[in-house]
């Protein structure tokens, strides 16, 4: 246990410099958002009332109060968002192929660790993991600066004010990212790392049989994807009736549960057996 947490520290670190400057993107873009957005919006009522003498209830009439959701659905806001996203599905493969193709080919000094291979396989999967809850934990934390930045430029007479729930339940991309419930989040996210753990598998098939693990690494991704998806693909495309809801739900996690120990299995088979140094 220890070895393994060695190793996701030493993982970790590799990759916390590329971390920090997504979060500062991120922090930068959407305070900019906020600038943005709240000013245009106070110019524009400004210009309205004191050069066009139209009243204030009329202006809000015509434009509607501002809220927080205006800011969320800028490209301010949902950019740095995609980014991180688009940062962690590269570092998929990055975590690694770049130990391969590196100066030194590191992943051999990896493997040749006093500790089991497949704690190189888990400390690979914590890292992209622990990179996705500190995006949206980070996101979290700095929702209430954001909130408060749009209260101080926008007096309360042309406001709304929003909790975060209501701005996360406001867009259905949001509460992806951002589940409402810790059950839907240990559904989403538990989904995400058996999607990584079949690309982690298929990378692995890749790299013991080089260009016919290709073929190997699609059939293996097809074949899980195949599984997991097989209880909507059987009882909900066929419409079978006979079980209730929590039935359903947990022929998905029985499903989804099979596929994640499936790549485990397939994963450690492959590094200690197929992988030689």
């Amino acid at each position: 246990m220890n070895r393994y947490v060695k190793l996701v520290n030493f993982e970790f670190n590799r990759v916390v410099k590329i971390f920090a400057v997504l979060l500062a993107i991120t922090l930068i873009s959407q305070i900019i958002g906020v600038i943005v957005r709240a000013k245009s919006y106070v110019n524009e009522a400004n210009r309205a009332i004191y050069q066009d003498k139209i009243p204030k209830a009329d202006f809000i009439l015509q434009h509607g109060y501002m809220s927080f959701k205006q800011v969320i659905t800028s490209v301010w806001f949902l950019g740095p968002i995609a980014l991180c996203i688009a940062a962690v599905a590269f570092y998929i493969f990055l975590i690694w192929y770049r130990d391969w193709f590196g100066k030194n080919t590191f992943i051999y000094r990896l493997l040749m660790l006093p500790t089991a291979r497949l704690n190189v396989f888990l400390a690979k999967i914590t890292t992209i993991l622990t990179m996705t809850l500190g995006f949206v934990a980070f996101q979290l934390i700095i929702f209430p600066l954001e909130v408060t930045i749009l209260k101080w430029m926008v007096p309360k007479e042309f406001r709304i004010d929003m909790g975060i729930s209501q701005l996360v339940g406001s867009l259905r991309e949001l509460q992806i990212l951002f589940p409402l419930s810790f059950f839907e989040f240990v559904l989403y996210y538990g989904a995400g790392l058996i999607v990584v753990s079949i690309l982690f598998t298929a990378i692995l098939f890749e790299r013991s049989y080089r260009l016919k693990g290709i073929g190997m690494g699609i059939v293996y991704c097809l074949v899980a994807l195949a599984v997991f998806l097989s209880p909507v693909l059987i009882l909900d495309f066929l419409s079978i009736d006979c079980f209730y809801p929590i039935e359903r739900l947990a022929f998905k996690i029985v499903a989804g549960l099979i596929v994640l120990i499936g790549s485990i299995w397939t994963s450690k088979f492959l590094l200690t057996k197929k992988i030689t140094v």
